[in-house]
């Protein structure tokens, strides 16, 4: 226990938890290298976390093995501990316990009938050997030989009998009461607001000894071995998200997007927007600038008149010009809900009222984002717009 805290030893066996959001800190193991897999948490606290294995980093230029999304994971493995522990699961493991405990009686009843048999041959050898001629020195050495053949099965058999009770003392006793409180109850404590994820990964400990896991290229799935503590083996699969995808059932026809956004913004921004959404021209190509222009025109919308339509709204852009802040900063504004901000559809660019930069909530949100920036930032900022010119 006390070796599973060396974190920093390159080794291949398992560490112990130190808490954090990742329920198999210390478990994971890479399914082609064997290593153990690392953790890698995102830059804030609602970000998801990832298993990835490094590989053998002791070369330069050597690549990962493999990284997985851990919330998935999680969830699947979390599934697998509480369905393992469920009323059906330990009334089955009660039942399989005690056919094991009948089987392990029928087996030393079988074992104490050899026994009694062996240790009667045993006796009947020494009798017939007390009795013989001794100077018949050839049938006294031949009944000799199978008296000491027939003590050797006796301490033979009586070992194996002394190997099978300390087995039978070692089975801890199973109170099924007990056991039937546990499965009705940790479903209800695992769930619990005020279970920790430490609390979590203890009891994951104490049922799982590792989870092995690897990708399925073939089927776009995670294959996460689960090795429980008693030698059993589980194997989970579980689907991965396809990246870059666009959400189902928000699949836009290339004329249906124009129609709704042609004309609110400049057939540049369109095309970029188009391709986003993963819409296609009739020829299969990807949008530039030309082809929204030719399609805007074939549809007889207007084109883009920055000074006339959109006085009362700008773009991320403006908005990050006016403020003073990245872009970024704008969209994660939009995310809390402090900056309000409207879509034509999915994926189209953000339409961010002009009077809304003047409100309260607004304010204090961009004086703590450029509160959190570095005391060199305006500096830094200076050094970047100017030309660096090699050898000066």
């Amino acid at each position: 226990m006390i070796a599973e805290n060396t974190h920093m030893k390159k080794r291949a066996s398992r560490r112990s938890a130190r808490g954090g959001r990742a329920l198999l800190t210390g478990l994971a193991r890479c399914g082609r290298c064997g290593r153990m897999m690392r953790v890698n948490y995102g830059m804030r606290a609602g970000h998801a976390h990832r298993y990835y294995c490094r590989g053998d980093e002791a070369h330069v230029g050597a690549f990962r093995c493999i990284g997985i999304g851990g919330i998935r994971i999680d969830k699947a493995v979390a599934a697998a501990i509480l369905e393992a522990v469920s009323e059906h699961a330990v009334e089955a493991a009660v039942r399989a316990a005690q056919q094991t405990s009948r089987a392990g009686n029928d087996a030393r009843r079988a074992l104490a009938c050899e026994l009694e048999e062996a240790r009667y041959d045993a006796s009947l050898a020494a009798r017939r050997y007390e009795v013989v001629d001794p100077t018949k020195r050839l049938v006294a050495r031949e009944l000799e030989a199978r008296w000491n053949a027939a003590l050797e099965r006796v301490a033979h058999l009586e070992e194996r009998a002394a190997l099978l009770d300390r087995e039978v003392a070692s089975r801890p006793a199973i109170d099924q009461t007990q056991l039937m409180t546990l499965a009705r109850d940790l479903p209800a404590a695992w769930n619990a607001p005020g279970t920790d994820m430490r609390t979590k990964q203890r009891l994951t400990r104490i049922l799982i000894q590792e989870v092995v896991i690897d990708l399925d290229d073939n089927t776009n799935e995670a294959v996460a071995t689960v090795h429980w503590t008693g030698g059993r083996h589980t194997e989970l699969r579980v689907a991965r998200v396809n990246v870059g995808r666009y959400p189902s059932g928000q699949h836009f026809s290339a004329v249906e997007v124009m129609r709704k956004l042609g004309g609110q913004w400049p057939d540049r921004e369109l095309a970029v927007t188009m391709n986003r959404m993963r819409c296609k021209s009739p020829d299969g190509k990807t949008w530039t600038t030309v082809r929204v222009t030719e399609l805007r025109e074939r549809l007889g919308i207007a084109p883009f008149d920055p000074v006339a339509s959109h006085a009362e709204t700008i773009s991320v852009e403006e908005a990050s010009r006016r403020l003073g802040i990245y872009g970024s900063s704008i969209h994660r504004l939009i995310r809390e809900g402090i900056l309000p901000a409207t879509q034509l559809m999915p994926s189209a660019p953000w339409q961010v009222p002009v009077a809304e930069l003047e409100s309260e909530a607004v304010r204090e949100g961009v004086r703590a984002i450029k509160e959190r920036r570095p005391p060199h930032f305006k500096a830094r900022q200076e050094a970047e717009k100017s030309l660096k010119l090699p050898g000066f």
